[in-house]
């Protein structure tokens, strides 16, 4: 064994090894900063450069990558409200708010430390398992996983800010569009009505972008300032080390509950970072103002996601189980390599594996490092006029949503999921719900049919199902008992004190558009319903139980703004009815507008020449921008959009245009 130990340190103690993991770290951190991309794309642009390298250098490169993307994805999360990849979502909810308040560079220099720790946690696990993490896999079958994906949702507990009920419906929201498509049981196709796009389902990044990139852009175009509300960065990166090291428990609590769910395969990472979240918000009791800007909503989630990069290795080496896309595109660069995953990982080529755990070690090192010395001159960006910066942020996130299936429906669908995500902001039902019955819809409907196929019911006796059940009913009580809420303490008050008239008719008037939104959401539910009747019975099971508890939810909803009183409807936690009188709705619509321009641009024209006449147009009427800055803004980005589309081989959206004449590239 001391042989392999150094076998595999004199691997990656080597200029070339280390050279070769510095450039995909680089890789890594410019695709991590492009919200939207995440590890996939990053991955699958370094594939074709592995011919002809050797093994080690080869690997250096892949795990040098995997190990930086959940560090810089961080960078748009924090400074501009767009989560940079499923596995930074929850970072969004404390850390933007952070940026808004002028503390930008500590927010992220907390993160990036926070990163460093789970990431050298998670290859420490690594090591320390890899020999006998085999059995302690193997004993999760469809039953305890499906346990766990109903672990995942009791987190909605936690995210629901006041209103537990509005919780619920979202995230009953949530999974009725997770399930459209095929069902995992049967594939039967549900609530895809003739619409090619819905066959294959809603990609997540178009959910996770339009339920929070779409919002923030849309209230920061609304309010017409900076992102940061404050003309310095206020403490910088050396406070962020210090709140992690003050946190010292809580990192390596996140980091160990990232490393385990990330070794479960077929759970994926998409979820971890908010059972993270959720599980520092049940422990935190000093001050906590989770979802208005505390550090340690974080260190939590920004710990959990890159020690779960660790964990994720376990399944892929030993049975060549991805447990996500990133992880299915790294066991792809392995086999092309020439190395088979499975028992060999842990006997023959134990030197090979340890090389590539110690690698990824060092790898965050590298990239923690770079992000750190980073993360004062990047958060400046804070500082800018919004907006100078909302039209590049539109393009981002349109050109971002596109790669998801490459067509310009995922436009349309981004356009719809953030009209949504911004009502629900308004009206106070709490986007993480639904991103979080979205994300677990499949696998937990294929997971329950799996465990009752083979165990049938009894699968919930089973000694781990129970020991899962009962760690769930703990973190429910736990949640309940302390909740996240998107508002501030002023918003609440001014919510509580803005509405004293009683009785259904003052009450029907002074909520009509939130009473508006409950009924489309019931509308929604109803479909639901409709379509689940018409499948068969293991078809239907699942959207129709859904379905039917969101409907039922969302009329408590609508009981409450009806007959409640004002200061307890369950309205109250959120900036929508405390604002609206100082927010009209023409200005939110005017916002959506410019969205929803460069969506109708790109149908007609295509995305380079919508994205020139956008940016143009935004600049000129909108930031009343000189000649100059339009021009020299407009070219900026164009260049942007074009050199990053050519490097990763992407394709542009096209439009009616595209379909009536052949263009050359990039017209094309």
């Amino acid at each position: 064994m001391f042989d392999i130990f150094v076998s595999a340190l004199t691997n990656i103690l080597t200029f070339q090894h280390i050279g070769y993991m510095m450039i995909g770290v680089l890789v890594g951190l410019m695709i991590g900063i492009f919200p939207g991309l995440g590890g996939i794309a990053g991955l699958s642009l370094m594939i074709p450069f592995l011919y002809g390298m050797d093994t080690t250098s080869a690997l250096a490169m892949l795990i040098g990558l995997v190990a930086v993307i959940p560090t810089s994805d961080t960078f748009a999360s924090v400074l501009m409200g767009i989560p940079g990849s499923s596995a930074s979502q929850a970072t969004v909810l404390d850390g933007f708010p952070m940026a808004k308040r002028g503390e930008a560079a500590r927010a992220l220099s907390a993160a990036f430390f926070a990163s460093l720790v789970g990431g050298l946690i998670g290859a420490v696990v690594l090591t320390g398992f890899v020999l006998i993490a085999r059995p302690v896999i193997l004993a999760f079958s469809s039953a305890e996983l499906f346990m766990l994906s109903v672990f995942g949702l009791s987190m909605v507990g936690v995210l629901a800010g006041k209103s537990l009920v509005k919780g619920v419906a979202a995230c009953a929201l949530g999974l009725v569009i997770g399930s459209v498509g095929g069902a995992p049981a049967t594939g039967e196709f549900r609530m895809v009505y003739d619409v090619d796009y819905l066959y294959d389902g809603i990609p997540l990044i178009i959910v996770g972008l339009g339920l929070f990139a779409v919002p923030e852009i849309v209230d920061l175009l609304r309010r017409d300032r900076s992102i940061s509300e404050h003309n310095t960065l206020g403490a910088g990166w050396f406070e962020g080390i210090r709140d992690v090291m003050r946190n010292w428990w809580l990192t390596l609590r996140c980091s160990g509950i990232g490393a385990l769910i990330g070794a479960i395969p077929g759970l994926g990472g998409t979820v971890v970072d908010w059972i993270a979240y959720g599980h520092a918000v049940q422990t935190v009791k000093d001050n906590p103002k989770f979802g208005q800007g505390d550090v340690r909503g974080v260190i939590a989630p920004e710990s959990a996601n890159n020690a779960k990069e660790g964990g994720g290795l376990l399944p892929t080496l030993l049975f060549g189980i991805p447990g996500g896309g990133a992880m299915a595109v790294f066991l792809g660069g392995m086999v092309l390599l020439g190395i088979q995953p499975g028992p060999s990982m842990v006997g023959s080529n134990l030197d090979l594996t340890y090389t590539i755990v110690w690698s990824l070690a060092l790898a965050n090192v590298l990239g923690a490092g770079l992000c750190i010395v980073l993360a004062i001159p990047i958060s400046k960006l804070t500082l800018i006029p919004f907006k100078l910066l909302a039209p590049f942020m539109i393009a981002v996130i349109c050109f971002a949503a596109f790669q998801a299936t490459r067509t310009l429906d995922d436009l349309i669908v981004l356009l719809a999921v953030g009209v949504l995500g911004v009502y629900m902001r308004r009206f106070g039902w709490p986007r993480p719900a639904l991103l979080i019955g979205f994300v677990l819809a499949t696998q937990a409907e294929t997971y329950l049919y799996q465990a009752v196929q083979f165990y049938g019911w009894e699968f919930l006796t089973r000694t781990g199902v129970m020991i899962i059940i009962g760690i769930t009913a703990g973190s429910i009580w736990l949640g309940l008992r302390a909740r996240v809420s998107e508002a501030t303490p002023a918003e609440i008050l001014a919510e509580e004190a803005r509405d004293t008239a009683t009785g259904p008719a003052a009450n029907i008037r002074a909520r009509a558009p939130q009473i508006t939104f409950a009924l489309v959401a019931l509308g929604f539910f109803a479909v639901g319903i409709h379509d689940a009747l018409k499948q068969s019975f293991l078809g239907q099971v699942f959207p129709l139980i859904m379905a039917s508890a969101g409907a039922a939810f969302t009329l408590l909803v609508l009981s409450f703004l009806v007959w409640g009183k004002p200061n307890h409807a369950v309205s109250s936690d959120t900036e929508h009815e405390a604002l609206a009188e100082a927010t009209p709705l023409r200005s939110t619509l005017g916002a959506i507008a410019w969205v929803a321009s460069l969506v109708a641009l790109t149908a007609v024209f295509g995305f380079v020449i919508a994205l020139v006449t956008f940016f143009v147009a935004f600049l000129r009427l909108r930031a009343r921008a000189s000649w100059l800055m339009t021009l020299i803004l407009t070219a900026g980005c164009t260049g942007f959009v074009l050199t990053l589309a050519s490097a990763l081989n992407m394709r542009f959206p096209g439009g009616v245009l595209q379909e009536m004449y052949r263009l050359p590239w990039p017209f094309s």
